[in-house]
């Protein structure tokens, strides 16, 4: 999330810090020495004078400042940073970036946008260049979150070509953050050599969990859509591996025309083979990046699965796997598999329709995507 600063308050911070730097906001002058080193303070505004040893400041409102190099004025786009936040400020290009934000269920860190596959829905396209500085960032900003946050995401591209900076990057959450969970968002593929996996499971992370996608039950239809012939056995020894190491592992199943089919088959073959992984995901489409670009060849209806929905969840269900619908609305999906229906849309792509707005059911339905706005089922009513 990248925001500009208001022009009229971005002052020269650029010629005492030009490079980047990770901070805290803080509204509390009261801190030690220590603390205001790696701090950077939300100023409301009222006062007449800024105080001494903060890194940077954020100001909401205009203030005569004489004094002070690295003041900015912040825009009302702006509105959402609070205290316990942690943003990037860029003096050169004179924007903020909301690293992680106190207040919101859904901080997910993107550390790579370089990937092995090439999914033909990919909602994040995969790009070759070098972006270690995400990583970078991301260990400046760990020891300044929270250890009361609750979750942390950590996605791609695909985390696990960050290699062993991975998994000291478990190493750093484990040691700063020991309460929080942490889900990793992954192929699986590069967790077939068993000694990489080995590796993340010796960092024995109290409450760690990989998110991993296998599309299909027949090899062929997951390496078609992943882009990558050979993935779908990688990715099932990806699995199998980290397993053998007590690591927590979601399979993950985004529904669209190139993977519905076959879905009450895949749900037996997971049914059969794989009944350890902590819990199924099935996933509704998220139309943004290769996904929107392919929209005619990959949108199908909610309403037109439904029986084949049913039959997964049922099957799954039988098997005694814990199991979710993730990203579909309530009245899209049979009565009987609510229960089953999470509200997992993170919540800053998180919107509702004005369908919704007279729905009993709005408070417990995970609503829609902001991308979808090209496709939306012929299901959506308001309950009353």
């Amino acid at each position: 999330m990248l925001v500009k600063l208001s022009a009229r308050g971005l002052r020269a911070l650029s010629a005492t810090s030009p490079t980047p730097f990770v901070a805290r906001i803080s509204e509390n002058p009261a801190l030690s020495e220590s603390e205001r080193a790696s701090n950077l303070l939300l100023f409301p505004g009222e006062a007449s004078a800024l105080p001494q040893g903060f890194r940077g400041y954020l100001l909401r409102r205009a203030m005569q400042v004489s004094d002070r190099d690295n003041v900015y004025l912040l825009g009302s786009e702006h509105y959402y940073l609070r205290t316990g936040d942690v943003v990037r400020i860029d003096p050169a290009r004179g924007s903020v970036s909301a690293l992680y934000r106190a207040a919101s269920r859904s901080n997910t860190f993107l550390v790579t946008e370089r990937c092995d596959n090439f999914c033909v829905m990919c909602s994040q396209p995969p790009k070759r260049h070098d972006d270690s500085w995400l990583v970078d960032d991301l260990e400046q900003a760990i020891p300044l979150i929270s250890s009361e946050a609750a979750e942390i995401g950590i996605t791609g591209g695909e985390p696990a070509l960050l290699g062993e900076r991975l998994v000291q990057l478990l190493v750093l959450l484990r040691r700063c953050l020991p309460r929080t969970s942490v889900h990793v968002l992954s192929n699986g593929r590069r967790f077939a050599d068993s000694s990489f996996a080995r590796r993340i499971g010796d960092v024995k992370h109290p409450d760690l969990m990989f998110g991993i996608p296998l599309y299909s039950d027949l090899p062929e239809e997951h390496d078609y859509v992943v882009q990558a012939r050979g993935a779908f056995d990688e990715t099932v020894r990806g699995i199998l591996n980290l397993k053998r190491r007590r690591v927590r592992v979601e399979l993950r199943f985004v529904i669209h025309r190139e993977t519905v089919t076959r879905m009450p088959e895949f749900a037996r073959f997971v049914a059969r083979n794989l009944t350890f992984v902590d819990h199924v995901a099935l996933m509704g489409l998220e139309p943004v990046g290769f996904a929107k670009a392919n929209i005619e060849a990959l949108w199908i209806d909610p309403v037109d699965y439904k029986g084949a929905l049913g039959e997964a969840v049922m099957t799954l269900e039988r098997a005694g796997m814990a199991t979710s619908i993730y990203n579909h609305q309530l009245c899209t999906l049979d009565p009987r598999l609510h229960r089953f229906a999470r509200k997992s849309i993170s919540d800053w792509k998180n919107i509702y329709i004005e369908t919704c707005d007279s729905c009993h059911w709005k408070e417990d339905c995970g609503g829609f995507f902001a991308s979808a706005s090209l496709r939306r089922s012929k299901g959506i009513v308001a309950y009353t």
